[in-house]
């Protein structure tokens, strides 16, 4: 029939136009930026770092190991590892990032540098409104900017927060287990030491 595929064409549009009217999901377009679109939990946009507890720079999870800057495809991280240490969220005393710098306006959103993190520090954000008049000094970001917290992590994405947390309470749990046996171990030894003092004979008088 002539014509039938043209006729089939407009049916499917009539068809979206009628439903626009009952069905949110066939809205062709939202009020932006008085309206915002729910973002699927998979979106994933620029790097941001994780922190534990109130303080972001004491609470940040990074050991300044720099396996992200080296293996970042366009080089748009920088770090310097500090030359102290601190206890981190294990309760163990680890390196920390002195300067912690991304580029946001090389950064191409691959995701590699949280893939390759053993740490759990690094995580992909979803804010998408970062347009800025200085291409280049508005949008090099430092830790102080790059600093949000866990709770952040788990608005955004929720499903990938739980296995990150569960991961890490693992691997609190073998730390706090590991301090627990040394700490045992050496009381022991330090008891078997007393009692070897305890029953040497007294030198002659």
């Amino acid at each position: 029939m002539l014509g039938e595929q043209i006729i089939k064409g407009m049916a499917v549009t009539a068809k979206n136009f009628l439903g626009s009217y009952v069905s949110e999901e066939r809205l062709p377009t939202i009020q932006y930026p008085e309206e915002r679109q729910k973002l699927p939990e998979a979106t994933r946009q620029f790097p941001f770092l994780v922190f534990d507890g109130d303080d972001p720079m004491k609470g940040l999870r990074c050991v300044a190991c720099q396996i992200c800057e080296k293996e970042c495809p366009p080089k748009c991280i920088y770090i310097v590892k500090s030359k102290d240490k601190r206890v981190d969220y294990k309760g163990q005393m680890q390196l920390y990032p002195v300067t912690f710098d991304i580029d946001l306006s090389v950064c191409m959103s691959c995701q590699i540098c949280v893939e390759v993190c053993p740490f759990e520090s690094i995580k992909m954000d979803t804010d998408f409104e970062l347009s800025n008049s200085d291409r280049f000094g508005g949008l090099l970001v430092n830790k102080h900017q790059l600093a949000k917290s866990n709770s952040h992590y788990r608005k955004i994405h929720p499903t990938d927060a739980a296995a990150s947390d569960a991961a890490l309470a693992v691997e609190v749990a073998k730390a706090q287990a590991k301090a627990k046996a040394d700490a045992e171990a050496k009381a022991k030894a330090a008891a078997e030491a007393k009692a070897k003092a305890a029953a040497q004979p007294a030198p002659p008088a």
